[in-house]
């Protein structure tokens, strides 16, 4: 299996394709193989790298405190002894925000960024988030992981018809630990990139499903304060927009790391000219 070692962690890596550097970081309690629909449409103009994040699928799991700075650490040094100078970043979730801060930590290395069912901040402003937040690390230390993944896979889930992925989605769930569970989601809260939206530089593609935890609104706004962004919405979809729209947003990044290529082609060509 491959592995590589990274700031004393092993993380679980697959590499597949060819052409410039795609790294997927997936959500909060999940791994790697919530890209399964997104590798092979990728992997034919792109070399996809997914990863296991520190806690998470196969990857070590320490004991905490986490942070997300700390974690988009661990994809600037997986990158840097990969030899990847720079590289488009797509994060769903808690990976969009570790790719809203190696945009802050790291510039020069990114090319473009993709974030899905994310923002740049998890501010518990009102008592009601604050709850929520609570509400969910205590279910989870009370009643364990499989438990609290049949509670999540209701909500991501939540048609008839997607009963194999709400099966599926549990026994993932249920293979989560605990303790590292905690610790990656206790670093979300009230994290923020800490700067003004605008100096984030790079192409940014920000993909909502129109049924996500957070309103279409919020990424709007958020679109709108970035310096060069673009928001498109997943119809029929919730926060798990990679597996319940997989077509929607594949071609939605596939359009998007085109259009970049595409521009950077031109942009080139009229250098040289």
């Amino acid at each position: 299996m491959p592995f590589i070692t990274v700031n004393q962690q092993q993380l679980y890596y697959e590499i597949q394709g060819s052409g410039e550097p795609v790294i997927l970081l997936h959500g909060l309690g999940s791994s790697s193989q919530d890209w399964s629909y997104q590798v092979p449409a990728l992997q034919n103009d792109y070399q996809v790298i997914t990863l296991d994040l520190r806690g998470h699928g196969q990857s070590s799991k320490p004991p905490g405190p986490y942070s997300i700075k700390m974690l988009a650490d661990d994809v600037s040094c997986l990158a840097k002894q990969f030899g990847f100078h720079q590289y488009h970043l797509i994060g769903i979730s808690m990976g969009g925000m570790i790719a809203f801060q190696l945009a802050v930590d790291q510039p020069q290395q990114i090319l473009s960024l993709s974030i899905i069912n994310s923002g740049p901040h998890l501010i518990a402003h009102s008592w009601k988030i604050r709850c929520l937040i609570y509400q969910r690390l205590l279910i989870t230390q009370l009643l364990g992981m499989r438990i609290t993944g049949k509670l999540i896979m209701r909500k991501l889930f939540p048609k008839p018809e997607q009963h194999r992925l709400r099966q599926q989605g549990v026994e993932k769930w249920a293979t989560n630990d605990k303790a590292a569970y905690v610790n990656a989601f206790k670093a979300l809260i009230n994290w923020s990139v800490q700067i003004p939206l605008d100096n984030i530089k790079c192409p940014c593609l920000i993909l909502t499903g129109d049924r996500d935890y957070t309103p279409i609104s919020y990424k709007a706004d958020y679109c709108q304060q970035l310096t060069n962004a673009k928001l498109v919405v997943v119809e029929d979809s919730g926060h798990a927009s990679p597996l319940d729209q997989p077509a929607q947003v594949n071609q939605a990044l596939l359009n998007f790391l085109n259009q970049y290529d595409a521009a950077r082609h031109d942009k080139s060509t009229a250098k040289s000219a």
